[in-house]
């Protein structure tokens, strides 16, 4: 692993059929919309070992015209929503806050589970994203100083947990703890 700067993470990693299916997906996404990836593949990308069903990515909010375009090339590329079948009522959901899910035609795990950011706490998500460059492409993740905030103080689970404990290990020379605390702070203050 190196660190380019502090938004850059080149990751010499063997890309696995999770990270293709995560790469293939991002790279339709990102046509249409900033997109920032969040949660436990965050630890797992990084080599925690665990599974997962589904990829949680926040997606900066796009026009109804947009989003067919977006919806269109998903179809296109064998993908197909677990939630509904007509892009309107996909659409809607993503506006009433709710996330919905895609997965390859016949299959529903693993899923990318989608949401527009809509939460005043995560308006930052998109500007304080990383990047990670694989060797068959690139990912844009939350900071790891979010993603260990959100993942102990936040959503608390014993999952969450050794996910946030992974991360401090794997980046604890390189990790701000002010930032973690900043994001404390701002998760005791939505509470």
């Amino acid at each position: 692993m190196e660190f380019r700067d502090k938004n850059t993470i080149k990751l010499n990693k063997i890309i696995n059929e999770l990270d293709k299916f995560v790469l293939d997906f991002t790279r339709i996404l990102e046509k249409y919309a900033n997109y920032v990836i969040i949660s436990g593949y965050i630890s797992i990308l990084f080599g925690r070992a665990r599974s997962t069903e589904n990829i949680d990515v926040f997606i900066k909010k796009i026009d109804k015209e947009k989003f067919y375009l977006l919806y269109s090339d998903l179809k296109k590329n064998d993908y197909w929503c677990l939630n509904a079948e007509s892009p309107d009522d996909v659409y809607e959901y993503l506006k009433e806050g709710l996330a919905v899910r895609f997965a390859k035609k016949s299959e529903t795990i693993p899923n990318i589970e989608v949401k527009f950011i809509n939460k005043k706490l995560d308006a930052d998500l998109i500007k304080e994203s990383v990047t990670v460059i694989t060797k068959e492409g690139s990912l844009k993740i939350s900071s790891i100083e979010r993603q260990i905030a959100f993942k102990k103080y936040y959503l608390k689970s014993d999952k969450d947990i050794e996910d946030a404990k992974h991360l401090e290990e794997i980046f604890k020379n390189k990790i701000d703890l002010n930032k973690i605390k900043k994001y404390k702070k701002m998760i005791e203050n939505e509470a």
